[in-house]
């Protein structure tokens, strides 16, 4: 794999150059080249994502579906950039991750991507305010402004009365909500959904993935989601099928619900 360094990229017309004669999108948010993805477990190499190749563009809404272990864990870690591919390249942006170092990284991802986890990964001891205002404080925000910030996104997320309330006086659904309010805290370009409805009944279910939805179809958040189920992965307008670490199918949902 060629290493770039950042500074080669630059945008031309609609288009990004890398320095080596080849153009990416400009509105290509993430772009996965041939990565793969080795752990070792003992004596034996266990290789979770082999040679995915994958760009992702600004404004669409990707799921990602496939068996237990089959990597789609593994490639939401990959596409996010919480974890490094063995070999192979990402690029966030047009900015190789290779040439970045953690903190570089951490900055990159702070300020792109968004992150909902099935199991909420709220601070306990905090309220549901200074849980969204956590990712405002690292990136250096006055208190008035990450209070601001934090109180109209719980608005909009319908938190209103619940602010003040910490995780464990709050339902899953409605710990859920302040999980994405902290994923959209910086404002990110892309929303990176891991199982965000596993944990929660149907209801409360079906509530988040109306948030999702708005966020992709009103604001033109990319969005990025692992799930299980059929249901909620066709709320996407592609759905990525991984086995073995490949992936094997890219089907194109036209309408909710509906497969071309």
């Amino acid at each position: 794999m060629r290493s770039l360094p950042i500074k080669a990229f630059k945008y031309v017309g609609a288009y990004i150059s890398n320095g080596w004669g080849e153009f990416l999108p400009a509105d290509t948010v993430i772009r996965v080249e041939d990565a793969s993805k080795i752990y070792q477990m003992g004596e034996t190499q266990v290789r979770a994502l082999d040679g995915v190749s994958l760009d992702v563009r600004k404004g669409q809404y990707i799921a990602i579906m496939g068996p237990s272990g089959s990597g789609k864990t593994t490639l939401l870690d990959v596409l996010s950039a919480l974890s490094r591919p063995t070999s192979g390249e990402v690029f966030i942006n047009g900015k190789p991750i290779s040439k970045m170092d953690d903190n570089q990284l951490a900055m990159v991802r702070g300020k792109t991507i968004g992150f909902i986890f099935q199991t909420f990964n709220l601070i306990p001891r905090m309220t549901a305010m200074e849980n969204v205002m956590l990712p405002l404080w690292f990136a250096g925000k006055s208190v008035g402004a990450r209070r601001k910030i934090a109180e109209e996104i719980l608005l909009e997320v319908g938190l209103g009365q619940r602010m003040g309330h910490k995780p464990s006086e709050l339902s899953g659904g409605q710990r859920q909500r302040v999980a994405i309010a902290r994923a959209l805290a910086v404002n990110p370009d892309v929303i990176v959904a891991d199982e965000p409805t596993g944990n929660l009944d149907s209801a409360s279910g079906e509530q988040i993935l109306e948030i999702i939805r708005k966020l992709n179809e009103e604001k033109g958040k990319t969005v990025i989601m692992v799930t299980h189920e059929r249901y909620v992965a066709e709320e996407a307008r592609e759905i990525l099928h991984l086995k073995d670490g490949k992936i094997v199918e890219k089907e194109k949902i036209t309408k909710r619900g509906s497969k071309k």
